[in-house]
């Protein structure tokens, strides 16, 4: 009895369900998947450009300020062990990222710190650095990154 009551239930539900629902809903589906898809890509490019750029300018850098090793711009962690090397820190620092938090928290700050001391040896005021700071304010953070990758770039090759 219990089961005829679900079948016809279930059989209720099926009938008032279309093929042309059933076919939008997937359409639906579809289109957000493909969105989805979309920014990912679109993600995973303007990331690559962003670190080609970076690189570029951290390598522009060490090479003007006459780092052995300005190579290193191009490695992962080893550029950030650069930066701090080019700050006048010792480039052990770098292993502060295997600390959760707190070394994580040292760490940006000894990189500020190091892009502060960059600027000045490259005759720019030190606190430009704190430019990407602004990035922390919603409504102008994407402004203050832009500053702060034209700031890089005038750093890296305009010489003063």
């Amino acid at each position: 009895m219990l089961s005829n009551m679900l079948f016809a239930a279930t059989d209720f539900t099926m009938s008032q369900t279309s093929a042309t629902d059933l076919m939008s809903l997937a359409g639906i589906f579809g289109w957000l998947s493909a969105m989805i898809a979309g920014a990912a890509i679109l993600a995973l490019i303007v990331s690559l450009l962003l670190y080609v750029y970076t690189s570029l300018v951290m390598y522009n850098i060490g090479t003007k300020l006459k780092y052995k090793n300005s190579w290193l711009a191009w490695i992962p962690i080893a550029n950030i062990a650069m930066i701090l090397q080019l700050g006048g820190f010792h480039w052990a620092f770098v292993f502060l990222i295997l600390v959760p938090f707190l070394g994580w928290l040292a760490i940006t700050v000894l990189m500020y710190i190091s892009l502060w001391r960059i600027y000045e040896k490259r005759k720019y005021p030190g606190w430009l650095s704190l430019v990407s700071l602004g990035a922390i304010i919603p409504v102008i953070g994407f402004l203050a990154l832009i500053a702060h990758l034209v700031i890089m770039g005038f750093v890296a090759w305009k010489d003063k």
